[in-house]
């Protein structure tokens, strides 16, 4: 019975039980810890990036009023404009003021994003359907008549049914 391995044994595996429960406590202490700081952080960064994200979507409602095919018209078009100008300078304008905040798709949703690419893009269509309805031998008052006839047989327009999903997302934020 007083064999040196089990004497040792005796006098070894107390302190290996004592070292594991120590390793364990001290592993969870720091695991708590750090799971504490990273939410800390989450709303430190929340905090800075709720208004960028904020500031995103106020832009893309204003890009998608801006480009709405009725006050689009009114803003663009002037009296002697021909079907053609006119026809080319909404597109442009719509390109343009896309352009301008491509950049704020990197603080909404890919999905809201989607969105207002498909509102362009609709919108784009609906221009060329009634430019192609009255063709570019026509003025720009033809053209306009023709815009907001077609604008008129729908139920929202492309930029209508966008920002109410945007306004969905904004309020999601909170």
């Amino acid at each position: 019975m007083n064999d040196p391995v089990i004497l040792v044994l005796v006098a070894i595996l107390p302190s290996i039980v004592v070292f594991l429960t120590a390793f364990y406590l001290i592993r969870q202490f720091i695991g708590m810890r750090m799971g504490e700081r990273i939410g800390e952080l989450k709303k430190e960064d929340h905090k800075h990036v709720l208004p960028l994200r904020l500031q995103a979507y106020e832009r893309l409602v204003l890009l998608l009023e801006r480009i709405a095919p009725g006050p689009m018209v009114l803003r663009v078009h002037t009296g002697s404009m021909t079907s053609r100008m006119l026809h080319g300078e909404l597109i442009a304008t719509i390109r343009e003021e896309f352009d301008h905040n491509l950049t704020q798709q990197i603080y909404v949703s890919d999905k809201a994003w989607s969105k207002v690419r498909q509102a362009r893009e609709e919108t784009i269509r609906l221009i060329n359907m009634s430019y192609e309805q009255t063709g570019d031998v026509t003025s720009g008052t033809e053209l306009s008549r023709r815009i907001f006839e077609n604008v008129s047989r729908l139920s929202h327009t492309p930029s209508q049914e966008v920002i109410l999903a945007l306004k969905e997302e904004v309020r999601r934020l909170f």
